[in-house]
Order: structure tokens, then C-alpha cells, then sequence
């Protein structure tokens, strides 16, 4: 069904002398409950638009989903509940004929790997879960920086697990990958509520051009994080001994594409365009080091290393792509705050 909406138009007055009035719809007023003497909320947006809302009300009314999920199992029902949690739902009515132990596992897994989400009420055939995350308690800017914060950290540490032959860190890298996916699922569950017109608290502060570039810079952070578990889990495993000059070549090219990836970041932060097409330039830089590294491997002795360390090569040249690509989005930005102005 197609939603019409009605555009309505109103003629500044002024009163006072340096007062500005403006009338209010009154079948939107009457739906917000305001009435002579009721008290509004006047914000501003960076994009000069001003909201609008009763004082009190919700600034996003509670939503319930309702699921049905006979016959849904296993990775189709992983996608069913994070396809409820991003669409903004704040409760998720999970329903069946008779939800499987199978089923409720998934269930409690997923709210794990969440933000927010709780399991509230349980039954044989239905299962309550309520999204306790208080949307004015979490910034963009911030859950963008914790992922990089993370996923920076799991590639240093992949890299030391693997010069050491350390399985032990390589195992606490694997499991912080976890925490990378829960902030990237609630980054997007921001973007879409702010793309549907909904209010959250950073919003005066972040324009929509923010939420979109630092949504895609999430987008690149979360692969990252993916590389460096890849690197980890090679590291978990390979029993053989790197050369030391193999471990070099390494080690170098995973630091080049580790510090595109934080100047990227702060280039996007600060609108640093002369920053990010540094950033940029070096991705030559990168694609040399990377061949000298594949090269290098050759030479080694034991194919199951040259395989294990072609894919650990890979996977740094991969993020030094990601980080060009979130320079990229810092460029995009500049402009279009530019634009803005």
C-alpha cells in the first residue's frame, strides 16, 4: 500500500518584535496529544531542518515484531532474527506450534551476538525477547571508533600469535571478532532508524552524510576484523616455523596496511582529505610489499606454510584495501559537509 504524505505550509509571523510564530497542523497535534498549554520540544538538525515533538513522548514508539518460526531452523532462523532486530523492533514475539531446543539455542545465541536484546519470557511455543538498549545511551561516532580500537588490536595480536607460534592468543583474537559483529549490527540498526525519520540523540550533531560514510566505514572495519580472524586462525594451527626474514617481509607489510587503516580513520573523523589521499597513495606501497612477500614464500620448504602464509598475505593486502576504501568515504564526507555549510 502506498502512504501518501501531505505537505502542509505555513506563513511565519512575528509578534513581539523579535518573536517568530508558526501555526501547527492540527490532526498532528491532535495525534501527538498536544493541546492549548502543552509543552513542544524544539531540536535543531545539522541539515537545518528542526524537529518537532510533544515533551514526554517517545522519540521512537515501540515496535513489536511477531515471528512465526515453524519449520525455521539453523542459519535460515539466524537471519530472521537479525532481519527483526535491524528493522528497529524493540520487542520480538518469536512464535511456534512448539519451538524446538534446537530452535531456542539459536534463539539465545543470537541474542548474545546482539546489543541490547534480552530474552524476557519463555514458553514451550513462544519466546519474548525485548531490545533493552536505550538508543540515547549509544553514539555512531563512538561504536564506529570501538570497532576500529578492536579490530586494530586483533590484527597486532594476530601477528604476534603467529611470529610466536602463540595458540593461545590466537584463540582470545578469534573470539573478539564476536565483538565486532555485535557493534556493526547495531551501527546498522542506527543507520536504518535514522533513515526512517526517527530521532536518536547524536542526531543534532551527526548529519545523515555522517551516518551514511560511517556506516560504510563500519561496513570495511567489520571485513578487517574477518582478516585478522583469518590470520589468527592460521596462526592457531600452523605448526611450521616462519624464517625470520619471511616473518620480516610479514610483519612490515601487516604494519603498512595497519596504519592506512588509522589514518583513514582519522582522516574520516577530521575531514582530513590531504590525509586520506595519503592513504590512498599507499596502497602501491602495499601491492610492492605484497608481491615481495608472495615471492618469498616460494622458497619455503613445507607447501602446507606456502599455502597458510599465501592466504595471511592475502588477507593484509585485503585490509590495506579497506583502509584506502574508508579514505575514500573521509573524502566523500569533506565534501558534503562542505556542501552543507
Amino acid at each position: 500500500m502506498n502512504r501518501v504524505v501531505y505537505i502542509e505550509t505555513r506563513k511565519i509571523q512575528q509578534t513581539g518584535g523579535s518573536t517568530y510564530i508558526v501555526s501547527l497542523p492540527k490532526k498532528w497535534a491532535e495525534s501527538a496529544g498536544i493541546t492549548t498549554g502543552s509543552q513542544v520540544t524544539l531540536q535543531p538538525q545539522q541539515d537545518g531542518t528542526l524537529n518537532i515533538a510533544a515533551e514526554g513522548s517517545s522519540q521512537n514508539p515501540k515496535k513489536m515484531n511477531s515471528i512465526d518460526v515453524n519449520g525455521c531452523f539453523g542459519d535460515e532462523l539466524v537471519r530472521l532474527l537479525i532481519a527483526a532486530y535491524l528493522s528497529g523492533s524493540d520487542m520480538i514475539e518469536i512464535r511456534g506450534n512448539r519451538i524446538h531446543a534446537e530452535q531456542k539455542k539459536v534463539i539465545r545465541n543470537v541474542c548474545y551476538k546482539l546489543i541490547g536484546p534480552e530474552i524476557i519470557e519463555e514458553t514451550a511455543n513462544s519466546v519474548l525477547i525485548q531490545d533493552l538498549l536505550n538508543p540515547n545511551e549509544v553514539s555512531i561516532k563512538k561504536s564506529v571508533r570501538r570497532m576500529f580500537l578492536i579490530s586494530n588490536s586483533m590484527l597486532k595480536d594476530a601477528m604476534q600469535a603467529l611470529k610466536n607460534q602463540d595458540h593461545d592468543l590466537a584463540v582470545d583474537v578469534i573470539e573478539r571478532d564476536d565483538e565486532v559483529d555485535r557493534l556493526f549490527l547495531l551501527i546498522s540498526k542506527q543507520f536504518r532508524t535514522v533513515l526512517r525519520g526517527s530521532r536518536l540523540h547524536d542526531t543534532s550533531e551527526t548529519t545523515i552524510d555522517e551516518y551514511h560514510d560511517l556506516r560504510l566505514a563500519a561496513s570495511s572495519l567489520e571485513r578487517i576484523a574477518d582478516h585478522a580472524l583469518k590470520i589468527a586462525m592460521i596462526a592457531s594451527t600452523l605448526e611450521t616455523r616462519i624464517p625470520d626474514e619471511t616473518m620480516q617481509l610479514i610483519e612490515s607489510s601487516s604494519t603498512t596496511s595497519s596504519d592506512m587503516v588509522e589514518d583513514a580513520i582519522d582522516a574520516l573523523y577530521n575531514q582530513n582529505t590531504d590525509l586520506a589521499n595519503q592513504v590512498i597513495v599507499k596502497v602501491h606501497d602495499t601491492k610492492a610489499k605484497i608481491d615481495e612477500l608472495k615471492a618469498s614464500l616460494l622458497d619455503l620448504e613445507a607447501p602446507e606454510a606456502i599455502v597458510a602464509l599465501g592466504t595471511v598475505a592475502d588477507s593484509i593486502d585485503r585490509i590495506g584495501e579497506y583502509g584506502s576504501n574508508i579514505a575514500e568515504f573521509a573524502i566523500n564526507l569533506s565534501m558534503a559537509i562542505v556542501q552543507n555549510k
